[in-house]
């Protein structure tokens, strides 16, 4: 292992690499350590640490776009689900409810919606990668940014990150400041929305920070079930607590805890054909059987470290720990019928700890070398309670008896599983500028995954939960795996500032057990590791005295062994197999455009083609199919623009617009499943007072109530309709704060 990671060393010392695509900004921040102060640095200008420095966002070679939490707060984006409609190439499904996104970036994705499974698009708290669905919960208040890096990100972050990835950076405590925010909001659906912070100092060398959030709405859902709630409501709330200690100059201590909890009405599923599951239904009405609410509880804590051994070199620790429960009951038939209903279970808990030493020579030569090790632990309980009132027996009362005559119809197939997996990596990343405007970048990152899933087992049980036959007996599975990833690349930084880049880029997910196995012991199994070949070509330019910043990036990947679901069309057998090879490629471009201080336009644009090379999936030869997720076209633009300013305060205007053109959600691309274009318009009108301590804001987000599907899933042939999720319709309200 040391001769692998020297080796990789002194092989990316020669080279370069990181692919470029942002916002705003012309000139270079001086390079931090990542757990160091960052903040705009000017008016239009925004600071990210997508390559684990503080530096500016034009300035740095990869393909990212940053988000200001501020934008995200009047924007009224409380959930990560909402980012797809700022961010160009980035989709999501919703298979398992808000706030557990299974991202898809570039299209890039995965069509397993296990709990168990860990995304190829990883989302980051504050530096602290979180795989597991139970670990998310609510964490988007009190944002400084969220930074969406495209492309596999193999060095810096490591697996899990083939398409690219989600960081969240939350504000961090402040020395020598008493300050706060409180904001409460109202809005249809009877929402009531309250969220603050409170950043006190403790004495000169510390600072506490303390946020909160809290969100409860009636269910959007309405359940035409006499007796029975309506779903997809809101019930949630977090608190976040962070202390920041520097006790020298060059020690800097940040300590964060944060809980999160959430107990509201599950979503409900919109089965189809219509005439057969919802006749006489309204499109946002469901008759539901299943009253269970959704449970996901967080706990969380990190500790980071930062350490000046000298002028040049500063040394970083982030000590994590996470711990997580979800549960919710899936009425997945969507009717008052028992056809099919599917609780999951999922308890997660994680340790991790990365190590990385960062250099700031001020010469041609800077690196990053850094080690990594994570361990999860994963039980995973799923149930299929399929036709839980057919009386098989004809005795007027539905028993195991009946489980037992007619498996599965009136039975509850359950299995449930441990799962362990421990990551090791070793990693580089450096630079060598050749001249002032030539850098050549490369790294290096080798990585050990091991895993094992032990107790595994399905039984059949009647809706009693009694006994009736084991399915599948205890049955125990692992997999070892070694792996090196690698960047290498050239920039260009042009006389005028403007920045060109190349490079050439793999990314790497780890193998995978299956969740979905019920019935026979075949359906067990471990997928093979993914992986993305990516090259990749951008500009980040400004022009017209920096009024006008337009970022540009092109690429083509090579996808190997992209993980899903197999349903054998003869014995309903689910296997966790992989696609072999697949290609991709398309270009983004993002637009900010500031004529004056009073009105600034922002746009993106995505392209985006995808074909299956070879892969056979469910019996069917889908060659030449297109990708799930991956949509040909998005497009989202938005302006804010301060109509009046006075002593009375400034009046400002921002509609937003979200395009996406026409996309399937399985890799079979069946037709009736084709989710078409569409557009949503929102925005928000806000006052703000002359001293800037007072706000109020009215917003409202698919204005148009655009009924569309979020994921879509065949289930015709084996239980009688399709299975949908719906995006949220129209939402508005008003929302007053007060800064201090």
């Amino acid at each position: 292992m040391r001769t692998v990671f020297l080796s990789s060393a002194a092989l990316a010392a020669l080279v370069a690499v990181q692919p470029a695509f942002a916002q705003q900004a012309p000139q270079a921040a001086a390079p931090q350590s990542a757990g160091s102060d960052t903040a705009n640095v000017d008016s239009g200008e925004i600071v990210v640490t997508a390559a684990k420095r503080s530096e500016n966002l034009q300035s740095v070679p990869i393909s990212v776009s940053a988000i200001t939490g501020d934008a995200l707060s009047k924007s009224r984006i409380t959930s990560v689900d909402s980012l797809v409609n700022k961010v160009a190439n980035l989709q999501l499904t919703s298979t398992v409810g808000d706030n557990t996104p299974i991202f898809a970036l570039r299209g890039v994705s995965m069509s397993d919606f296990s709990l168990n499974q860990s995304s190829p698009v990883a989302t980051y708290y504050d530096e602290v990668y979180k795989g597991n669905f139970a670990f998310l919960g609510v964490a988007l208040y009190d944002v400084e940014r969220v930074e969406v890096l495209r492309g596999p990100q193999g060095t810096l972050y490591g697996k899990n990150t083939t398409g690219g990835a989600v960081n969240l950076i939350s504000r961090d405590a402040k020395l020598g400041e008493t300050s706060g925010y409180f904001n409460a909001g109202y809005g249809n659906y009877n929402r009531v929305d309250v969220n603050g912070a409170v950043n006190v100092p403790l004495g000169e060398k510390a600072a506490l920070r303390v946020a909160g959030t809290f969100a409860k709405a009636d269910g959007w859902f309405k359940n035409v079930n006499p007796g029975f709630p309506d779903l997809a409501s809101t019930d949630e709330w977090a608190l976040r607590g962070t202390l920041r200690l520097e006790p020298t100059e060059k020690l800097k201590i940040i300590l964060r805890a944060a809980h999160s909890f959430q107990n509201p009405q599950n979503y409900g599923i919109y089965a189809q054909p219509e005439a057969v599951n919802r006749p006489g239904l309204s499109q946002f009405q469901i008759a539901s059987n299943v009253p269970t609410k959704r449970r996901a509880v967080t706990n969380s804590v990190a500790l980071t470290i930062n350490y000046e051994l000298s002028d040049a070199l500063t040394l970083t620790s982030i000590t994590s720990y996470d711990k997580g429960t979800l549960y919710f009951k899936e009425d997945t038939d969507g009717t008052t019928a028992r056809t099919l209903e599917v609780p999951y279970g999922d308890k997660a808990s994680q340790f991790a700890q990365d190590l990385r030493l960062t250099s700031d020579t001020g010469g041609p030569f800077d690196f990053i070398v850094g080690a990594y090790y994570n361990r999860e632990k994963v039980f995973n309980e799923t149930t299929l309670e399929v036709v839980n009132d057919a009386d098989n027996n004809g005795d007027g009362v539905v028993t195991a008896a009946d489980c037992a005559a007619g498996l599965p119809v009136a039975c509850k197939v359950r299995n449930r599983f441990d799962q362990l997996k421990k990551s090791f990596a070793l990693y580089t990343d450096l630079k060598y500028k050749l001249t002032d405007a030539l850098t050549l970048r490369g790294g290096l990152r080798y990585t050990h995954d091991d895993g094992t899933q032990t107790d595994f087992k399905a039984d059949a049980l009647g809706v009693d939960d009694s006994f009736v036959a084991n399915l599948i007996p205890l049955s125990n599975l692992a997999f070892k795996q070694d792996n090196v990833s690698g960047k290498i690349g050239i920039d260009v930084k042009l006389p005028s500032g403007d920045l060109l880049y190349a490079n050439v880029s793999r990314g790497y997910r780890a193998p995978s057990f299956n969740a979905q196995a019920f019935f026979d012991p075949s359906e067990l199994g471990v997928a093979k590791a993914e992986q993305v070949t990516a090259f990749e070509a951008g500009a980040k330019t400004q022009f017209w005295d920096r009024r006008v910043t337009l970022n540009m990036a092109a690429f083509y990947y090579n996808y190997k062994n992209q993980q899903f679901i197999n349903v054998n069309p003869a014995t309903a057998a689910q296997q966790l197999l992989n696609i072999p090879k697949s290609r991709l490629y398309g270009a983004e471009a993002e637009l900010t455009y500031r004529p004056s201080d009073a009105f600034t336009l922002h746009a993106g644009l995505g392209l985006l083609s995808t074909r299956i090379k070879n892969g056979i999936v469910s019996g069917v030869n889908v060659a030449g199919n297109r990708l799930s997720n991956a949509p040909s076209v998005t497009f989202n633009a938005s302006f804010d623009w301060t109509v009046v300013e006075g002593g009375f305060g400034a009046f400002s205007v921002h509609p937003e617009v979200a395009y996406q053109s026409s996309q399937f959600f399985e890799n079979i691309n069946v037709p009736r499943l084709r989710q078409q274009s569409y557009a949503l318009f929102g925005g928000h009108v806000d006052w703000n007072s002359a001293d800037g301590r007072y706000s109020l804001s009215a917003w409202a987000r698919n204005l148009g109530n655009k009924f569309y599907f979020t994921s879509r899933i065949d289930l015709l042939s084996g239980f009688g309709f399709d299975y949908n999720h719906i995006g949220n319709p129209r939402m508005y309200g008003v929302t007053a704060g007060v800064k201090f």
